[in-house]
């Protein structure tokens, strides 16, 4: 019985290390950081934090990996739909793990080292939007546009909600839901645009 309650210390050690690099990758940047800061940080030693990760880039995606299973977590039909529910879960995940949502979502995509695995990420959000998108808007282009924008405006509307303190966290999601409804719902009620269907006639 002793084998699991060990497993169970390391899991909670990972997990430890894994949430103060959040902090101190968000507040110094991938670069500037040495793994003796988030040694420090931690309060634990180089042994310790190399019985984990094997280098910097590895605890790095590590935490990336983290604030992803977060999201997978919490978003309602998991990470491959993008509804109005969908935004209850980013800031669901945003909260728990404010820094790691960060580099997810801001600071990861600058950094050469991960900047083209950010890239298919968000372009794989976009693919996402539109396969949800595409059933309710009949205009492909706008259907398309709005697959790029949607998640853009929710996501920047969740860091400027964590940037600001989270405030009102009661309303925050509804508040975003209609942001993001200004661009889902565009074709609908835009005055005086035509509609497929009319420029078809």
């Amino acid at each position: 019985m002793a084998e699991p309650t060990t497993r169970m210390k390391r899991a909670a050690r990972r997990d430890q290390i894994l949430q103060v690099a959040a902090e101190v990758f968000a507040a110094e940047g991938f670069a500037a950081t040495n793994l003796d800061d988030v040694v420090a940080a931690a309060g634990v030693s180089r042994t310790i934090l190399y019985r984990h990760f094997e280098s910097k880039t590895d605890l790095y995606r590590g935490v990336l990996d983290r604030a992803c299973e977060r999201l997978a977590a919490t978003v309602q039909g998991g990470p491959g739909r993008f509804t109005g529910d969908s935004i209850d879960g980013l800031l669901a995940a945003a909260a728990a793990d404010p820094d790691g949502f960060r580099l997810l979502f801001r600071h990861a995509v600058n950094e050469p080292e991960f900047h083209d695995e950010m890239q298919r990420f968000r372009a794989g959000m976009t693919d996402v939007a539109h396969l949800q998108l595409a059933d309710t808007i009949d205009d492909e282009a706008w259907a398309r546009w709005a697959a790029h924008l949607a998640p853009v405006v929710a996501i920047e509307a969740v860091l400027a909600w964590l940037d600001t303190g989270q405030p009102e966290p009661e309303h925050a999601a509804a508040m975003i839901k209609h942001a993001v409804g200004g661009v889902t719902q565009g074709p609908r009620a835009t005055p005086g645009r035509p509609t497929g269907e009319d420029r078809a006639g």
